[in-house]
């Protein structure tokens, strides 16, 4: 698919759209906006070397949003036939006059809204064909069975979409993009009875040119895998412990969520009374670039058409902004932050994509050299975050460090301690990749309880 393609399915898009908002408008509505949501996906799994499944799926969804006076309501439909778009506004209307007001809904002012964004080179023009996928996951599976110790597979999977978006309002925002994703994933079992573990890689890109070897993906599956094998429980006790990379990332999304405006507004944040203070060390950056060329998330405005922008949440540990959209502004007195991100059935929120921790000096091995003993943890199992006071309980498994050496696979284990005070002792390293559009090195954290046997 070509970029004039796109240009002119954009195009197409927005008209539609403010066909639909005009519609709205002339019915009734005060305001409106809609959305318009396109996509689709290819998707290929095989396991021990056969077929599993190999779908294709098209789909296409279209929302309205109308507001009369402080009230408003949303409705979808994948059906763009005029008679539906027609019965789409009259629902709409019926429901926003039904629904008790909200004080803080409500569009952009047309003088906050964007005119011109970036071309942030999301979409791969190729389409992989269906022998592609499947070359991709066999290849990652045969790579992972082929590891010595590895007994079995749970499967391979390469997937590919694209979609389209655009968004329309009757404050004279009109906007649209497109991206796509390539995917390989693979899971294998080692060991046998009751001494079985498993293990599983993964790999993402926008371009097919920057996915990882599939077949290095299932090498590294089961290597994974194998070093699992013989893990044992170990003692209750404080000691440092060091997150890998692939379960580091998950402090990101702990603090997203302490830091949306909606939970900020409600005083249901353990970090409500921290704006402008010190959360973390120093040395700790956590960067957002909504505009990151072939980010995993990117995307050019946000869903009410506000400018989005990289920058900072924490600068040097120190916070800088919480995520919001304009109804959690408007509650807060503050303005929108950009964050904005919405589906078609439903009003926007805040949300933030393309993070990331930046990475410290020392190499994971420099990281660890120091702890006698303690835990590396490569697996995180349960939700056990409380959000309103910051408790942190996860089931983990991983491996024990000895002597600022990896010693030995552990597994039934649990780390526990407080948000606030693990974010003011954390410590990265300097081992960085861009894998998922929210991302961490290594981590250390010292002095967490850790229960075993």
């Amino acid at each position: 698919m070509t970029n004039a393609k796109i240009t002119k399915e954009a195009a197409n898009d927005i008209d539609l759209l403010q066909g639909l908002v005009a519609r709205a408008r002339k019915a009734g509505a005060d305001a409106a906006d809609a959305i318009l949501v396109e996509g689709v996906s290819l998707s290929h799994a095989c396991r021990l070397g056969k077929t599993e499944k190999l779908e294709r799926s098209e789909g296409q969804d279209l929302g309205l949003r109308v507001l009369v006076g402080k009230r408003q309501a949303m409705v979808s439909s994948s059906d763009r036939s005029p008679a539906m778009l027609a019965e789409l506004v009259e629902r709409t209307l019926a429901m926003a006059k039904a629904v008790p007001e909200d004080p803080f809904c409500g569009l952009a002012d047309p003088d906050e809204i964007t005119k011109d964004w970036p071309s942030l080179d999301m979409l791969d023009p190729e389409e992989p064909g269906a022998e592609v996928l499947i070359e991709r996951a066999r290849a990652a599976e045969e790579a992972a069975l082929a590891v010595a110790g590895v007994t079995n597979s749970e499967g391979a999977e390469a997937g590919w979409g694209r979609s389209r978006i655009a968004l329309a309002a009757s404050n004279g925002f009109a906007g649209a993009y497109a991206g796509s994703s390539q995917g390989v994933s693979v899971s294998v079992i080692g060991g046998s009875g009751t001494q079985m573990e498993r293990d599983y890689d993964f790999a993402s890109a926008v371009y097919a040119a920057d996915l990882r070897d599939p077949a290095l993906i299932g090498r590294s599956a089961g290597e994974r895998t194998v070093k699992r094998l013989g893990a044992r429980k170990m003692p209750t006790g404080r000691v440092p412990v060091v997150f890998d990379p692939r379960v580091a990332r998950s402090f990101i999304s702990h603090l997203l969520g302490a830091i949306s405006g909606p939970s900020i507004a409600r005083g249901t944040s353990f970090l409500k009374e921290k704006l402008g203070q010190r959360i973390f060390p120093e040395a700790i950056t956590l960067i957002e670039d909504p505009h990151r060329p072939r980010g995993h998330r990117s995307k050019p405005f946000d869903a009410e058409g506000l400018a989005n922008r990289r920058r900072a949440l924490v600068d040097k540990g120190v916070l800088t902004t919480w995520l919001l959209d304009l109804r959690s502004a408007r509650q807060l007195g503050l303005h929108s932050t950009g964050h904005a991100a919405r589906g078609t059935a439903s009003p926007p929120s805040p949300a933030a994509t393309n993070l990331w921790v930046e990475p410290g000096t020392m190499t994971p091995a420099e990281l660890m050299a120091d702890v006698k003993s303690g835990l590396y943890v490569t697996e995180l199992m349960g939700m056990g975050v409380n959000g309103l006071t910051g408790d942190y309980s996860r089931g983990a498994a991983g491996f024990w460090i000895e002597n600022g050496q990896i010693a030995f696979p552990v597994s039934e284990m649990t780390v526990a301690g407080n948000l606030n005070d693990m974010f003011l002792r954390l410590v990265a390293a300097n081992d960085l990749e861009f894998r998922t559009g929210a991302d961490a090195p290594t981590l250390r954290i010292d002095d967490l309880t850790v229960a075993g046997s």
